[in-house]
């Protein structure tokens, strides 16, 4: 199945998002694994703004045209040291979820999220676990509605494309050619390399059943999309979803499905959700 061709790469322009502000380290000897950029500490009003709102950040390539998206945030920076090719790289933990953080040769990476309002984390591991370099900033955005349900895929093949799938109960479909549900929801992130993130949002979730399937759609390189059996780097890769219920509240909670992908146009179903 091709991607839509409607899609169109453009440029990317750093300074939408002025950010600068480098995070202090926690008390630890070891030093701050990145110099982190974005997003800010403190109290902010975040989120994409004008002609920039419509794209979702895919790094190292440009942004990926998607239409319907918003309310996404990059974080980006470059880290200290770089690991040589192949090596474990570090950890990019956000509000608890966790993914491969991979970047480019100077070590620059730029990751799209999708922020709810109240407090918020970003936290890189190195990749031995001796160094953190954290952030928190709490997001005042009054316009935006908390997610009740929150659907997060990572995987850890920084040269495979996959995507999720979310069936709501009375059969719609978000997926990447068709971002939004009729009644509302869909996907607020959708990268396309480097890991993830893709982030599926509700506010009010339809009673009756819901289904999150993943897809290991094909791989994406620096000549761009590809369909050739072992152009990924890995022969197994791990998808991970990550559910989170009614986030950001005295209520949340959360779950963590893993599958295995081992070959192009595999698709499985990660869960089955009652509301």
């Amino acid at each position: 199945m091709m991607k839509p061709t409607r899609k169109r790469i453009r440029n990317w322009r750093c300074g939408a998002l002025a950010l600068a502000c480098a995070a202090a380290p926690l008390a630890v000897a070891a030093e701050p694994v990145a110099d982190l950029e974005g997003p800010v500490g403190g109290w902010r009003h975040g989120g994409l703004s004008s002609e920039l709102e419509r794209y979702t950040a895919a790094y190292p390539k440009p942004p990926v045209d998607r239409g319907a998206q918003k309310y996404r945030t990059l974080i980006e920076g470059c880290l200290r040291k770089v690991g040589k090719a192949g090596r474990k790289p570090p950890t990019l933990v956000v509000n608890g979820t966790a993914m491969p953080l991979y970047t480019d040769e100077q070590g620059r990476f730029a990751r799209p999220w999708a922020f709810g309002r109240g407090s918020n984390s970003v936290e890189i591991v190195s990749a031995d676990g001796a160094s953190r370099q954290r952030l928190q900033f709490y997001e005042a955005d009054a316009t935006k509605t908390q997610a009740k349900l929150r659907a997060v895929l990572t995987w850890d093949d920084p040269k495979a494309e996959v995507d999720l799938h979310v069936i709501s109960p009375d059969g719609g479909h978000a997926f990447f050619a068709s971002p939004l549900l009729p009644e509302g929801g869909g996907l607020d992130v959708d990268s396309v390399d480097g890991a993830g993130p893709e982030i599926f949002s509700s506010a009010a979730p339809r009673p009756g059943v819901w289904l999150f399937y993943v897809n290991y759609w094909g791989n994406f390189n620096a000549a761009g999309y590809n369909f050739e059996k072992g152009a990924n780097e890995r022969d197994l890769i791990t998808a991970k979803l990550t559910l989170i219920y009614n986030e950001n509240t005295l209520n949340e909670k959360r779950e963590t499905l893993v599958v295995p992908l081992r070959k192009l146009g595999e698709l499985a179903l990660m869960k089955s959700v009652r509301f």
